[in-house]
């Protein structure tokens, strides 16, 4: 019976797409260009280094690079050669990337030039990684310390095997694992709250996670996507897998600037671009910006757009869908469809909707929001689905995580009643749809009553001259706990406390509004474009 069953992996979505669009262009980084039969090519090549340098299954390889065709590359060539990926976050630390090098065990460690300065401290104090390999190509002059390689070397000694995606040929690399639950990769969470927790990836939950974002990016031959998301980010939310297994172009993006955003859109005709809302904004506020003839979609993460973002890109022609995931699902779990009915509302009511973050993905499986404490028996008691009744949402299913690495303990909470516990507190909606209130850690308690910081930041961003907000939490001798909310204004417009409380009583309740604003010229943010609060707690 073995043969109606053959392992799912997203290594099989490069080896088609080389068959079936040989001579599409597969990906655009600066002048360099491959076909999707060079891409395989390529892919095969790094699989041989990666054997050559001793690397066997199961060995750990790390990689610390921007958006690049180096980056993209790691997606198939590292699980090719049979080993996995740990994507390392290009904002870390010496000291964090330290740790995830050696919790990980990673032997071989390729970078971009870019970070030679923050990895060189640490490289005489590392216990497993061999081989530190750099890529030059952004800035060949780049000078090697000692105990660092050239990558293209290592390349040019390594025989690259005969480019057959067939998996026919001798040494050729099969483009499939021993078993779809074989680890793909390791990405590495925040460590807001400690040392980051690796979290497995699994050959199965990428191929699945990639189709998801097929179908509901809609994603095909004609697709252009622009990397303004980070792909160490959740492998870019599967992106890099899920635009080959479409036969789509990716275009490469090193730094999420407005301008070279903008003359990478006019040049290649972007139809596709995923990001936080910071990504968006950034986009919008470019002195380039210009409506398109043309359609242009973007899935957004992390946190809902405000009304009048939405409505300033919808005058673009951007196309927004709200979704929601994290690292422990490999990127996007939800998607918030806009039903028909809802294109005629006015417009805060209709952006209020899209603000939601939706219902599972197809490939996504089981989605509940539970009450925070289990029954007598242990078991996940559901909210009523009224829109109101707060609760944690909890996911299961295809896309889950297969556990923490090296961390039987955390495994073993995260999944407390057979379900993944996001951390997330939301309501479901009569309609199916789940709407986020907050993180459990980011909900406001006042006088016993809570408060959603992510509610009270629409009602302030929705004010004309604010351009971006973000509500914490602080002590307060009588409630407990009080908003302080942090505003950056539009082009740096004066806005009074009044004004702005003024503004945001007339949409909530008294209780929420803040009775201190910080006006600040940004805030701070994460690799992947949220709002830090982390920081805004600890300035």
């Amino acid at each position: 019976m073995t043969g109606l069953h053959t392992p799912l992996s997203p290594l099989s979505f490069l080896e088609r797409s080389a068959r079936v669009y040989p001579n599409r262009t597969a990906v655009i980084d600066g002048e360099t260009t491959r076909t999707f039969a060079e891409l395989a090519a390529d892919a095969q090549h790094r699989a041989q280094l990666l054997a050559d340098l001793g690397i066997r299954p199961g060995d750990r390889v790390a990689y610390m690079a921007p958006n690049t065709l180096e980056m993209a590359l790691a997606q198939f060539s590292v699980p090719l050669a049979g080993a996995v990926l740990v994507p390392l976050n290009i904002r870390l630390t010496s000291a964090e990337i330290r740790f995830i090098l050696e919790h990980s065990g990673a032997r071989v460690f390729v970078i971009d030039a870019e970070y030679i300065p923050v990895v060189q401290p640490l490289i005489s104090g590392l216990t497993t990684v061999a081989t530190i390999a750099v890529d030059r190509t952004a800035d060949p002059s780049a000078h090697l310390p000692e105990g660092f390689t050239d990558l293209a070397d290592l390349l040019t000694q390594t025989q690259q095997p005969w480019a057959d995606p067939t998996g026919q040929a001798p040494r050729e690399f099969r483009w499939a694992p021993h078993s779809e639950l074989d680890p793909l990769g390791i990405n590495y969470s925040s460590g807001t709250t400690g040392n980051p927790k690796g979290v497995v990836v699994t050959h199965r939950q990428a191929y699945t996670n990639a189709i998801n974002q097929v179908l509901h990016s809609h994603f095909d031959t004609d697709s252009v996507y622009l990397w303004t998301l980070p792909i160490f980010h959740c492998n870019g939310w599967c992106g890099v897998w899920a635009l080959t297994a479409a036969g789509s172009t990716q275009v490469c993006l090193r730094a999420v600037r407005g301008p070279k955003i903008w003359e990478l859109i006019d040049r290649h005709r972007v139809t596709h671009f995923n990001g936080a809302p910071t990504v968006v904004r950034t986009i919008r506020d470019a002195e380039q910006a210009h409506p398109l003839n043309y359609t242009l979609r973007v899935t957004c993460g992390g946190a809902p757009l405000d009304p009048r973002t939405l409505a300033d890109v919808e005058a673009l022609g951007f196309s927004v869908t709200h979704s929601f995931g994290m690292t422990e699902t490999a990127g996007p779990y939800t998607i918030a469809y806009e039903q028909e009915e809802w294109k005629n509302l006015p417009a805060d009511t209709r952006a209020a909707l899209l603000a939601r973050q939706g219902v599972g993905q197809i490939g996504s499986s089981e989605l509940r929001v539970v009450e925070r404490e289990p029954d007598s028996d242990g078991l996940l008691v559901d909210v009523p689905a009224d829109g109101v009744s707060i609760g944690e949402v909890v996911v299961r299913g295809n896309t889950v995580m297969a556990g923490y690495y090296r961390n039987p303990e955390a495994t073993a909470k995260a999944f407390a009643g057979g379900w993944l516990h996001t951390g997330d507190l939301g309501v479901m909606h009569p309609d199916g749809y789940v709407e986020l209130k907050d993180r459990a850690k980011d909900i406001i308690i006042s006088g016993g009553e809570n408060i959603s910081t992510i509610e009270v930041e629409h009602a302030i961003g929705s004010h004309p001259l604010v351009a971006e907000a973000a509500v914490i939490g602080v002590p307060d001798p009588k409630w407990g706990e009080r908003p302080r909310a942090y505003v950056v204004t539009r082009d740096g417009a004066e806005l009074e406390d009044e004004v702005l409380t003024a503004h945001v009583r007339a949409r909530l309740a008294g209780f929420k509004v803040p009775r201190e604003y910080r006006y600040v010229a940004e805030l701070p943010k994460t690799s992947t474009g949220k709002i830090s609060k982390v920081q805004l707690r600890e300035g």
